[in-house]
């Protein structure tokens, strides 16, 4: 890794300790694992635009990380997981729950199932899938993605990953006042949180979505 592991390894255990996370003995040294996979593969199958390894653990790792302490449930879809973000590092952050990083790029998923097998993540799976044809059993404590498509159609086209009480995590920039108003009714957002990402500079939020329950007035 051109950056040297300590100055990494520095750097993601600040903005872990600002992000007030608790992680599992190891996870830090998994994450930076990660990051050298990440920063191989890169150069052949050009995974990410992001290629300052210090960047990376800004936008990639910590960016994941912040959704961490929101996470309700057990069982999770990570769609258009792309280089396996958010859900691999959540995996790792998160080891008792299980989850599952599908998306329809072949190369893309032949990353996350060797970052999965190398990491030897045993609450991790990768699936090539196009969400819209995807009829999991069982089905999913949340969905989550990051960079996926706009609220309405990440809806729309994981409804039926989603268990009844389930809920959508959908990571995005600045407050999407236009993709909330396109959103359709029988959808309400739980909640919306402001992350302070350290070291990220733009802004970021995470929507918690979930079906509307009967009588239930859209917010």
């Amino acid at each position: 890794m051109p950056t040297d592991r300590t100055v990494l390894a520095r750097q993601l255990e600040s903005g872990i300790a600002e992000l007030d996370l608790s992680l599992p003995v190891g996870a830090v040294d998994q994450l930076l694992d990660y990051l050298q996979l990440l920063q191989k593969w890169n150069q052949a199958y050009n995974l990410t635009a992001v290629r300052d390894p210090a960047e990376m653990v800004t936008r990639h790792l910590l960016d994941s990380l912040a959704v961490a302490p929101f996470l309700d449930g057990n069982r999770f879809a990570d769609v258009g997981t792309g280089a396996g973000l958010p859900g691999i590092p959540l995996a790792i952050a998160l080891p008792h729950k299980q989850f599952t990083l599908a998306d329809s790029n072949g190369k893309k998923i032949r990353f996350v199932t060797q970052a999965i097998a190398e990491l030897k993540l045993g609450n991790a799976s990768a699936l090539q899938q196009r969400v819209e044809a995807w009829q999991p059993v069982p089905l999913f404590d949340g969905v989550l993605s990051r960079a996926f498509t706009s609220l309405a159609e990440m809806a729309e086209r994981c409804d039926q990953l989603l268990a009844p009480d389930g809920r959508f995590y959908a990571l995005k920039g600045t407050y999407p006042v236009d993709e909330l108003s396109a959103l359709p009714k029988r959808y309400i957002v739980d909640a919306c949180h402001a992350l302070q990402v350290p070291g990220e500079e733009g802004s970021r939020h995470l929507l918690v979505l979930s079906r509307a329950e009967s009588g239930r007035a859209q917010p």
